[in-house]
Protein backbone atom coordinates (compact mmCIF):
# COMPACT_ATOMS: atom_id res chain seq x y z
CA UNK A 1 0.00 0.00 0.00
CA UNK A 2 0.98 3.73 -0.58
CA UNK A 3 2.45 5.43 2.64
CA UNK A 4 0.50 8.39 4.00
CA UNK A 5 1.53 11.21 2.20
CA UNK A 6 0.83 14.19 0.99
CA UNK A 7 -0.83 12.97 -1.97
CA UNK A 8 -3.69 11.73 -0.17
CA UNK A 9 -5.79 14.48 0.19
CA UNK A 10 -5.52 15.07 -3.19
CA UNK A 11 -7.89 12.21 -3.67
CA UNK A 12 -11.04 14.32 -2.80
CA UNK A 13 -13.82 11.23 -3.87
CA UNK A 14 -12.37 7.76 -2.94
CA UNK A 15 -15.35 6.30 -4.59
CA UNK A 16 -15.25 8.16 -7.60
CA UNK A 17 -16.37 5.66 -10.41
CA UNK A 18 -16.53 8.27 -13.04
CA UNK A 19 -12.69 9.39 -12.59
CA UNK A 20 -11.10 10.44 -15.73
CA UNK A 21 -7.62 8.91 -14.29
CA UNK A 22 -8.62 5.33 -13.87
CA UNK A 23 -11.18 3.67 -13.25
CA UNK A 24 -12.27 2.61 -9.45
CA UNK A 25 -11.25 -0.74 -10.08
CA UNK A 26 -8.25 -0.51 -11.39
CA UNK A 27 -7.32 2.34 -9.07
CA UNK A 28 -6.80 -0.25 -6.33
CA UNK A 29 -5.48 -3.13 -8.22
CA UNK A 30 -2.60 -1.04 -10.59
CA UNK A 31 -2.16 2.14 -7.95
CA UNK A 32 -2.50 0.35 -4.54
CA UNK A 33 -0.35 -3.06 -5.25
CA UNK A 34 1.67 -2.22 -8.65
CA UNK A 35 0.19 -5.92 -9.29
CA UNK A 36 -1.92 -6.66 -12.65
CA UNK A 37 -5.19 -7.20 -11.87
CA UNK A 38 -8.01 -7.01 -14.32
CA UNK A 39 -4.63 -6.32 -16.40
CA UNK A 40 -6.92 -6.87 -19.53
CA UNK A 41 -9.30 -4.26 -18.69
CA UNK A 42 -6.83 -1.98 -17.50
CA UNK A 43 -4.60 -2.01 -20.71
CA UNK A 44 -7.99 -1.51 -23.04
CA UNK A 45 -8.73 1.63 -20.62
CA UNK A 46 -5.32 2.80 -20.51
CA UNK A 47 -4.87 2.44 -24.27
CA UNK A 48 -7.85 4.01 -24.97
CA UNK A 49 -7.04 7.22 -23.11
CA UNK A 50 -3.89 7.47 -24.40
CA UNK A 51 -4.74 7.00 -27.77
CA UNK A 52 -7.56 9.51 -27.25
CA UNK A 53 -5.00 12.00 -26.26
CA UNK A 54 -2.06 10.98 -28.70
CA UNK A 55 -4.15 10.57 -32.15
CA UNK A 56 -5.58 14.22 -32.01
CA UNK A 57 -2.50 15.75 -30.77
CA UNK A 58 -0.45 14.36 -33.99
CA UNK A 59 -2.96 15.38 -36.43
CA UNK A 60 -2.46 19.17 -34.10
CA UNK A 61 1.39 18.75 -34.57
CA UNK A 62 1.30 17.32 -38.09
CA UNK A 63 -1.50 20.05 -38.79
CA UNK A 64 0.76 23.10 -37.15
CA UNK A 65 4.15 21.97 -38.36
CA UNK A 66 2.72 22.11 -41.87
CA UNK A 67 2.25 25.57 -41.87
CA UNK A 68 6.08 25.72 -41.74
CA UNK A 69 6.93 22.82 -44.24
CA UNK A 70 4.15 23.94 -46.42
CA UNK A 71 6.18 27.31 -46.64
CA UNK A 72 9.35 26.07 -47.44
CA UNK A 73 7.75 24.06 -49.88
CA UNK A 74 6.68 27.22 -51.99
CA UNK A 75 10.18 28.99 -51.26
CA UNK A 76 12.08 25.30 -52.39
CA UNK A 77 10.73 25.60 -55.84
CA UNK A 78 11.89 29.79 -56.29
CA UNK A 79 15.59 28.70 -56.11
CA UNK A 80 18.31 26.69 -53.95
CA UNK A 81 19.41 30.89 -52.82
CA UNK A 82 15.72 31.32 -51.46
CA UNK A 83 15.46 27.77 -49.98
CA UNK A 84 18.61 28.16 -48.31
CA UNK A 85 17.30 31.85 -46.56
CA UNK A 86 14.58 30.59 -45.70
CA UNK A 87 15.97 28.26 -43.89
CA UNK A 88 18.61 29.85 -42.33
CA UNK A 89 16.01 32.31 -41.03
CA UNK A 90 13.80 29.39 -39.77
CA UNK A 91 17.08 27.81 -37.87
CA UNK A 92 18.06 30.93 -36.17
CA UNK A 93 14.12 31.87 -35.09
CA UNK A 94 14.06 28.72 -33.67
CA UNK A 95 17.62 28.84 -32.07
CA UNK A 96 17.15 32.40 -30.58
CA UNK A 97 13.67 32.26 -29.38
CA UNK A 98 10.92 30.06 -30.74
CA UNK A 99 12.81 27.26 -29.20
CA UNK A 100 12.49 29.20 -26.24
CA UNK A 101 8.81 29.35 -26.10
CA UNK A 102 8.01 26.01 -26.75
CA UNK A 103 10.33 25.15 -23.85
CA UNK A 104 8.58 27.44 -21.57
CA UNK A 105 5.08 26.51 -22.68
CA UNK A 106 6.10 23.18 -21.82
CA UNK A 107 6.39 23.76 -18.15
CA UNK A 108 2.55 23.72 -17.99
CA UNK A 109 2.58 20.17 -19.06
CA UNK A 110 3.71 19.73 -15.59
CA UNK A 111 2.24 22.56 -13.20
CA UNK A 112 -1.50 22.35 -15.24
CA UNK A 113 -1.50 18.62 -15.82
CA UNK A 114 -0.73 18.16 -12.05
CA UNK A 115 -3.51 20.74 -10.62
CA UNK A 116 -6.07 19.40 -12.89
CA UNK A 117 -5.15 15.83 -12.17
CA UNK A 118 -5.59 17.49 -8.12
CA UNK A 119 -8.74 18.99 -8.87
CA UNK A 120 -7.27 22.31 -8.51
CA UNK A 121 -8.83 23.56 -11.64
CA UNK A 122 -8.62 27.24 -11.02
CA UNK A 123 -4.92 27.01 -10.91
CA UNK A 124 -4.69 25.68 -14.73
CA UNK A 125 -6.41 28.86 -15.83
CA UNK A 126 -4.30 30.99 -13.53
CA UNK A 127 -1.24 29.24 -14.63
CA UNK A 128 -2.11 29.86 -18.48
CA UNK A 129 -2.36 33.37 -17.70
CA UNK A 130 0.75 33.67 -15.87
CA UNK A 131 2.75 31.90 -18.81
CA UNK A 132 1.03 33.65 -21.41
CA UNK A 133 2.70 37.02 -19.80
CA UNK A 134 5.86 35.84 -19.19
CA UNK A 135 6.21 34.26 -22.95
CA UNK A 136 5.17 37.51 -24.12
CA UNK A 137 7.86 39.95 -22.15
CA UNK A 138 10.25 37.62 -23.37
CA UNK A 139 9.60 38.14 -26.54
CA UNK A 140 10.12 41.83 -26.69
CA UNK A 141 14.47 42.12 -26.30
CA UNK A 142 14.36 39.19 -29.11
CA UNK A 143 12.52 40.35 -31.33
CA UNK A 144 15.01 42.97 -31.39
CA UNK A 145 17.81 40.22 -31.86
CA UNK A 146 16.29 39.51 -34.98
CA UNK A 147 15.68 42.62 -36.59
CA UNK A 148 20.32 42.55 -36.57
CA UNK A 149 20.53 38.85 -36.66
CA UNK A 150 22.25 39.98 -40.47
CA UNK A 151 25.68 40.90 -39.47
CA UNK A 152 25.45 38.45 -36.44
CA UNK A 153 25.15 35.72 -39.25
CA UNK A 154 27.96 36.89 -41.14
CA UNK A 155 30.00 36.59 -37.66
CA UNK A 156 30.03 33.61 -37.28
CA UNK A 157 30.96 32.62 -41.01
CA UNK A 158 27.49 32.21 -42.99
CA UNK A 159 27.88 32.91 -46.63
CA UNK A 160 26.97 36.93 -47.17
CA UNK A 161 24.21 36.43 -49.56
CA UNK A 162 22.74 34.00 -47.79
CA UNK A 163 22.71 36.12 -44.49
CA UNK A 164 21.11 38.69 -46.16
CA UNK A 165 18.08 36.98 -47.29
CA UNK A 166 17.86 35.05 -43.99
CA UNK A 167 17.79 38.70 -42.22
CA UNK A 168 14.85 39.96 -44.33
CA UNK A 169 12.94 36.74 -43.94
CA UNK A 170 13.87 36.35 -40.09
CA UNK A 171 12.31 40.29 -39.64
CA UNK A 172 8.91 39.12 -41.13
CA UNK A 173 8.84 36.23 -38.78
CA UNK A 174 8.56 38.49 -35.63
CA UNK A 175 4.60 38.27 -35.37
CA UNK A 176 5.35 34.40 -35.40
CA UNK A 177 7.53 34.94 -32.25
CA UNK A 178 4.50 36.66 -30.66
CA UNK A 179 1.68 34.36 -31.43
CA UNK A 180 4.21 31.74 -29.84
CA UNK A 181 3.95 33.05 -26.74
CA UNK A 182 0.20 33.11 -26.29
CA UNK A 183 -0.04 29.53 -28.68
CA UNK A 184 1.98 27.37 -26.75
CA UNK A 185 0.01 28.09 -23.59
CA UNK A 186 -2.83 27.54 -24.74
CA UNK A 187 -1.92 24.25 -26.55
CA UNK A 188 -0.18 23.35 -23.39
CA UNK A 189 -3.38 24.34 -21.50
CA UNK A 190 -5.74 22.28 -23.51
CA UNK A 191 -3.58 19.44 -23.78
CA UNK A 192 -3.19 18.50 -20.35
CA UNK A 193 -7.46 18.45 -19.93
CA UNK A 194 -7.63 16.01 -22.63
CA UNK A 195 -9.06 18.66 -24.75
CA UNK A 196 -7.38 18.08 -28.13
CA UNK A 197 -10.29 17.30 -30.27
CA UNK A 198 -11.04 21.31 -30.88
CA UNK A 199 -7.44 21.89 -31.80
CA UNK A 200 -7.45 19.57 -34.58
CA UNK A 201 -10.27 21.12 -35.61
CA UNK A 202 -8.69 24.86 -35.42
CA UNK A 203 -5.39 23.48 -37.27
CA UNK A 204 -7.11 21.99 -39.58
CA UNK A 205 -8.80 25.19 -40.58
CA UNK A 206 -5.58 26.92 -40.17
CA UNK A 207 -3.57 25.43 -42.67
CA UNK A 208 -6.84 25.11 -45.06
CA UNK A 209 -5.99 28.89 -45.00
CA UNK A 210 -2.65 29.06 -45.32
CA UNK A 211 -1.91 26.81 -48.42
CA UNK A 212 -4.06 29.30 -50.20
CA UNK A 213 -2.48 32.52 -48.87
CA UNK A 214 0.88 31.42 -49.26
CA UNK A 215 -0.02 31.40 -53.19
CA UNK A 216 -1.54 34.71 -53.07
CA UNK A 217 1.18 36.29 -51.29
CA UNK A 218 3.71 34.87 -53.17
CA UNK A 219 3.19 33.84 -56.74
CA UNK A 220 0.59 36.23 -57.37
CA UNK A 221 1.45 39.37 -55.08
CA UNK A 222 4.58 38.85 -56.14
CA UNK A 223 6.22 38.95 -52.22
CA UNK A 224 8.52 36.50 -53.14
CA UNK A 225 10.25 34.14 -50.34
CA UNK A 226 9.76 36.96 -47.91
CA UNK A 227 5.61 36.60 -48.38
CA UNK A 228 6.06 32.79 -46.64
CA UNK A 229 7.46 34.43 -43.05
CA UNK A 230 4.16 37.02 -43.47
CA UNK A 231 1.67 34.32 -44.35
CA UNK A 232 3.52 31.97 -41.83
CA UNK A 233 2.90 35.06 -39.24
CA UNK A 234 -0.54 35.34 -40.03
CA UNK A 235 -1.63 31.59 -39.91
CA UNK A 236 -0.51 31.30 -36.31
CA UNK A 237 -2.27 34.48 -35.22
CA UNK A 238 -5.40 32.61 -36.48
CA UNK A 239 -5.14 30.19 -34.66
CA UNK A 240 -4.24 32.06 -31.38
CA UNK A 241 -7.73 33.70 -32.25
CA UNK A 242 -9.56 30.11 -32.59
CA UNK A 243 -7.89 28.54 -28.97
CA UNK A 244 -8.38 31.71 -27.25
CA UNK A 245 -11.97 32.05 -28.32
CA UNK A 246 -12.52 28.45 -27.36
CA UNK A 247 -10.97 28.79 -23.93
CA UNK A 248 -12.91 31.95 -23.04
CA UNK A 249 -16.64 31.08 -24.36
CA UNK A 250 -16.99 27.34 -24.00
CA UNK A 251 -18.33 26.19 -20.96
CA UNK A 252 -15.96 23.31 -21.21
CA UNK A 253 -13.38 25.36 -19.05
CA UNK A 254 -15.86 26.60 -16.75
CA UNK A 255 -13.93 25.27 -14.05
CA UNK A 256 -10.55 26.01 -15.83
CA UNK A 257 -10.86 29.20 -17.05
CA UNK A 258 -12.57 31.76 -14.75
CA UNK A 259 -11.34 34.95 -15.82
CA UNK A 260 -8.37 37.05 -16.11
CA UNK A 261 -7.28 37.76 -12.71
CA UNK A 262 -4.00 39.75 -11.13
CA UNK A 263 -3.15 36.77 -9.63
CA UNK A 264 -1.30 35.43 -12.80
CA UNK A 265 1.22 38.06 -11.77
CA UNK A 266 2.32 36.46 -8.57
CA UNK A 267 4.90 33.84 -7.83
CA UNK A 268 6.18 34.20 -11.42
CA UNK A 269 9.69 32.46 -9.44
CA UNK A 270 7.72 29.03 -9.09
CA UNK A 271 7.00 29.41 -13.01
CA UNK A 272 10.35 29.46 -13.75
CA UNK A 273 11.81 26.54 -11.67
CA UNK A 274 9.70 24.27 -13.78
CA UNK A 275 10.04 26.15 -17.03
CA UNK A 276 13.24 27.14 -17.32
CA UNK A 277 14.47 23.73 -17.03
CA UNK A 278 12.12 22.04 -19.51
CA UNK A 279 13.16 24.98 -21.72
CA UNK A 280 16.66 24.28 -21.52
CA UNK A 281 15.93 20.90 -21.72
CA UNK A 282 14.18 21.01 -25.02
CA UNK A 283 16.43 23.84 -26.36
CA UNK A 284 19.65 22.09 -26.02
CA UNK A 285 18.27 19.28 -28.42
CA UNK A 286 16.63 21.66 -30.40
CA UNK A 287 19.97 23.81 -30.68
CA UNK A 288 22.40 20.67 -32.01
CA UNK A 289 20.32 19.74 -35.27
CA UNK A 290 19.90 23.93 -35.93
CA UNK A 291 23.81 23.94 -34.92
CA UNK A 292 24.50 21.55 -37.73
CA UNK A 293 22.78 23.42 -40.16
CA UNK A 294 24.61 26.24 -39.32
CA UNK A 295 28.36 24.00 -39.60
CA UNK A 296 26.34 22.86 -43.30
CA UNK A 297 26.45 26.34 -44.48
CA UNK A 298 30.75 26.50 -43.60
CA UNK A 299 31.12 23.31 -46.49
CA UNK A 300 31.88 23.56 -50.01
CA UNK A 301 28.88 24.13 -52.23
CA UNK A 302 27.13 25.49 -49.19
CA UNK A 303 24.23 25.70 -51.01
CA UNK A 304 23.82 22.27 -51.75
CA UNK A 305 24.58 21.32 -48.34
CA UNK A 306 22.19 23.43 -46.74
CA UNK A 307 19.39 22.75 -49.09
CA UNK A 308 19.45 19.05 -48.62
CA UNK A 309 20.31 18.75 -44.70
CA UNK A 310 17.04 21.34 -44.94
CA UNK A 311 14.85 18.59 -46.63
CA UNK A 312 16.38 16.19 -44.41
CA UNK A 313 15.48 17.88 -41.19
CA UNK A 314 12.19 19.02 -42.11
CA UNK A 315 11.43 15.07 -43.24
CA UNK A 316 12.76 13.70 -39.97
CA UNK A 317 10.76 17.04 -38.02
CA UNK A 318 7.46 16.22 -39.96
CA UNK A 319 7.73 12.13 -38.68
CA UNK A 320 8.72 13.36 -35.36
CA UNK A 321 5.30 14.70 -34.75
CA UNK A 322 3.88 11.48 -34.31
CA UNK A 323 5.93 10.45 -31.11
CA UNK A 324 5.59 14.11 -30.21
CA UNK A 325 1.91 13.43 -30.01
CA UNK A 326 2.44 10.27 -27.82
CA UNK A 327 4.61 12.39 -26.00
CA UNK A 328 2.10 14.81 -25.33
CA UNK A 329 -0.11 11.48 -24.09
CA UNK A 330 2.70 10.12 -21.90
CA UNK A 331 3.27 13.35 -20.19
CA UNK A 332 -0.60 14.26 -19.61
CA UNK A 333 -1.59 10.68 -18.31
CA UNK A 334 1.61 11.07 -16.16
CA UNK A 335 1.33 14.49 -14.31
CA UNK A 336 -2.86 14.00 -13.92
CA UNK A 337 -2.07 10.37 -12.32
CA UNK A 338 0.49 11.71 -10.33
CA UNK A 339 -1.49 15.24 -8.99
CA UNK A 340 -4.50 12.65 -8.29
CA UNK A 341 -1.73 10.24 -6.07
CA UNK A 342 -2.03 7.69 -8.27
CA UNK A 343 2.05 6.71 -8.91
CA UNK A 344 1.73 3.43 -9.97
CA UNK A 345 -0.97 3.84 -12.41
CA UNK A 346 1.66 6.52 -14.36
CA UNK A 347 4.42 3.88 -13.87
CA UNK A 348 2.20 1.35 -15.95
CA UNK A 349 0.88 4.17 -18.27
CA UNK A 350 4.44 4.70 -19.27
CA UNK A 351 5.33 1.32 -20.19
CA UNK A 352 2.41 1.22 -22.45
CA UNK A 353 3.42 4.82 -24.34
CA UNK A 354 6.84 3.54 -24.60
CA UNK A 355 5.75 0.26 -26.25
CA UNK A 356 4.04 2.45 -29.15
CA UNK A 357 6.86 4.71 -29.35
CA UNK A 358 8.72 1.44 -30.56
CA UNK A 359 6.47 0.38 -33.01
CA UNK A 360 5.42 3.31 -34.32
CA UNK A 361 9.44 4.43 -34.49
CA UNK A 362 9.96 1.68 -36.65
CA UNK A 363 6.80 1.99 -38.94
CA UNK A 364 8.08 5.55 -39.47
CA UNK A 365 11.82 4.11 -40.30
CA UNK A 366 10.65 1.50 -42.64
CA UNK A 367 8.29 4.07 -44.92
CA UNK A 368 11.09 6.32 -44.99
CA UNK A 369 13.35 3.31 -46.88
CA UNK A 370 10.06 2.71 -48.98
CA UNK A 371 9.61 6.34 -49.79
CA UNK A 372 13.48 7.18 -50.46
CA UNK A 373 13.40 8.31 -54.06
CA UNK A 374 9.83 9.98 -53.67
CA UNK A 375 9.31 12.32 -50.33
CA UNK A 376 12.42 14.47 -51.68
CA UNK A 377 10.39 15.78 -54.84
CA UNK A 378 7.69 17.32 -51.95
CA UNK A 379 10.98 19.82 -50.71
CA UNK A 380 12.47 20.50 -53.89
CA UNK A 381 13.32 20.18 -57.86
CA UNK A 382 16.96 20.78 -57.91
CA UNK A 383 18.49 16.92 -59.31
CA UNK A 384 21.55 17.21 -56.80
CA UNK A 385 19.58 17.87 -53.75
CA UNK A 386 17.33 14.89 -54.64
CA UNK A 387 20.13 12.82 -54.91
CA UNK A 388 21.91 13.62 -51.80
CA UNK A 389 19.01 13.37 -49.90
CA UNK A 390 17.99 10.07 -51.00
CA UNK A 391 21.33 8.29 -50.54
CA UNK A 392 21.00 10.23 -46.82
CA UNK A 393 17.67 7.91 -46.17
CA UNK A 394 19.06 5.10 -44.26
CA UNK A 395 20.49 7.27 -41.67
CA UNK A 396 17.03 9.35 -41.45
CA UNK A 397 15.35 5.69 -40.66
CA UNK A 398 17.33 4.89 -37.62
CA UNK A 399 16.74 8.61 -36.05
CA UNK A 400 13.01 7.75 -36.08
CA UNK A 401 13.10 4.92 -33.97
CA UNK A 402 15.76 7.02 -31.83
CA UNK A 403 13.32 10.05 -32.17
CA UNK A 404 9.88 7.89 -31.13
CA UNK A 405 11.56 6.32 -28.31
CA UNK A 406 13.51 9.51 -26.62
CA UNK A 407 10.61 11.82 -26.96
CA UNK A 408 7.51 9.48 -25.15
CA UNK A 409 10.57 9.35 -22.45
CA UNK A 410 11.22 13.14 -22.91
CA UNK A 411 7.03 13.68 -22.41
CA UNK A 412 7.58 11.33 -18.85
CA UNK A 413 10.09 13.70 -17.88
CA UNK A 414 7.89 16.84 -18.49
CA UNK A 415 4.72 14.85 -17.31
CA UNK A 416 6.80 14.43 -13.75
CA UNK A 417 8.67 17.68 -12.96
CA UNK A 418 12.54 16.46 -13.59
CA UNK A 419 12.96 18.37 -16.50
CA UNK A 420 16.09 19.24 -14.97
CA UNK A 421 17.51 15.32 -15.73
CA UNK A 422 16.44 15.78 -18.92
CA UNK A 423 18.17 18.48 -19.41
CA UNK A 424 21.75 16.81 -18.21
CA UNK A 425 21.16 14.34 -20.45
CA UNK A 426 20.76 16.11 -23.29
CA UNK A 427 23.56 18.16 -22.66
CA UNK A 428 25.79 14.98 -22.50
CA UNK A 429 24.05 13.46 -25.44
CA UNK A 430 24.06 16.16 -28.15
CA UNK A 431 26.72 18.76 -26.55
CA UNK A 432 28.86 15.79 -25.18
CA UNK A 433 28.70 13.26 -28.05
CA UNK A 434 26.86 14.17 -30.74
CA UNK A 435 28.51 17.86 -31.97
CA UNK A 436 31.97 16.66 -31.60
CA UNK A 437 31.44 12.85 -33.19
CA UNK A 438 29.95 15.39 -35.82
CA UNK A 439 32.74 17.66 -36.52
CA UNK A 440 35.25 14.95 -36.36
CA UNK A 441 33.39 13.10 -39.18
CA UNK A 442 32.60 16.11 -41.48
CA UNK A 443 35.89 17.93 -41.12
CA UNK A 444 38.71 15.43 -40.17
CA UNK A 445 37.20 12.45 -42.39
CA UNK A 446 35.61 14.72 -44.68
CA UNK A 447 32.35 12.53 -44.43
CA UNK A 448 30.04 16.38 -45.28
CA UNK A 449 26.83 15.42 -44.30
CA UNK A 450 26.72 12.28 -43.96
CA UNK A 451 29.27 12.85 -41.15
CA UNK A 452 26.81 15.06 -39.52
CA UNK A 453 24.39 12.60 -39.59
CA UNK A 454 26.59 10.24 -38.31
CA UNK A 455 26.83 12.27 -34.73
CA UNK A 456 23.49 12.88 -34.57
CA UNK A 457 22.76 9.66 -34.54
CA UNK A 458 25.46 8.47 -32.19
CA UNK A 459 23.94 11.60 -29.73
CA UNK A 460 20.61 10.25 -29.69
CA UNK A 461 21.94 6.60 -28.43
CA UNK A 462 23.04 8.26 -25.75
CA UNK A 463 20.34 10.22 -24.94
CA UNK A 464 18.10 7.06 -25.01
CA UNK A 465 20.06 4.89 -22.92
CA UNK A 466 20.28 7.90 -20.16
CA UNK A 467 16.73 8.67 -20.37
CA UNK A 468 15.85 5.11 -20.25
CA UNK A 469 18.18 5.04 -17.04
CA UNK A 470 16.61 7.48 -15.22
CA UNK A 471 13.06 6.45 -16.14
CA UNK A 472 13.78 2.80 -14.91
CA UNK A 473 15.22 4.22 -11.52
CA UNK A 474 12.17 6.65 -10.81
CA UNK A 475 10.92 6.53 -7.17
CA UNK A 476 7.08 6.34 -8.51
CA UNK A 477 5.42 7.30 -4.88
CA UNK A 478 8.13 10.30 -3.98
CA UNK A 479 7.27 12.00 -7.48
CA UNK A 480 3.51 12.11 -6.30
CA UNK A 481 4.62 13.84 -3.10
CA UNK A 482 6.66 16.17 -4.89
CA UNK A 483 3.24 16.99 -7.49
CA UNK A 484 0.96 16.97 -4.39
CA UNK A 485 3.73 19.87 -2.28
CA UNK A 486 3.90 21.61 -5.54
CA UNK A 487 0.14 21.76 -6.04
CA UNK A 488 -0.32 23.06 -2.71
CA UNK A 489 2.65 25.22 -2.99
CA UNK A 490 0.94 27.33 -5.53
CA UNK A 491 -2.23 27.42 -4.31
CA UNK A 492 -1.15 28.78 -0.88
CA UNK A 493 0.79 31.49 -2.77
CA UNK A 494 -2.88 32.89 -4.20
CA UNK A 495 -4.02 35.66 -3.00
CA UNK A 496 -7.87 35.22 -3.21
CA UNK A 497 -8.71 38.85 -1.91
CA UNK A 498 -6.92 40.14 -5.09
CA UNK A 499 -9.75 41.60 -7.29
CA UNK A 500 -10.17 40.03 -10.44
CA UNK A 501 -8.95 42.30 -14.14
CA UNK A 502 -12.12 41.04 -16.12
CA UNK A 503 -14.64 38.32 -14.87
CA UNK A 504 -15.94 35.95 -17.07
CA UNK A 505 -18.19 36.30 -20.12
CA UNK A 506 -21.68 35.61 -19.20
CA UNK A 507 -22.82 33.92 -21.97
CA UNK A 508 -21.38 30.28 -24.31
CA UNK A 509 -20.97 29.20 -27.28
CA UNK A 510 -22.26 25.30 -28.31
CA UNK A 511 -19.17 23.58 -26.82
CA UNK A 512 -16.89 21.41 -29.77
CA UNK A 513 -16.21 17.75 -28.88
CA UNK A 514 -12.99 17.17 -26.25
Amino acid sequence: MEPESLTRPLLKDEEDHDSPLLPYSTRESVDSTGKNVEFRRWLAEELSNQLGIAGPMILVNLLQYSLTVVSLMFVGHLGELELSSSQIAFTTAHATGLNFMIGLGSGLETLCGQAYGAKEYRLTGIFLQRAMFVLTLIGIPISFVWWKMGPILVYIGQDPTISEGAQEYIRFLIPTLFAYALLQPLVKFLQTQSAVKAMAVFSAITLAIHVPLCYLVIYTLGFGFRGAAIVTGISQWINVLFLSSYVIFSSTFSKTWTGFSTEAFQDIYSFFKVAFPSAVMICLEFWCFDFLILISGLLPNPELETSSLSVCLNSVAWFYMIPFGLSAAASTRVSNTLGAGLPYAAKAAVKLTISMALMEGMTVAFLLLLGRNIFPHLFSNEPDVLSYVSSMVPFLSVVAIMDSVQGTLSGVARGCGWQHLGAYCNLCAFYGIAIPVSLLLTFRFHLRGYGLWGGILAGQMTQVFLLSLITCTLNWPKLADDAAQRVHGAKEHLTSALPRIVSKVGFVIEDIPT
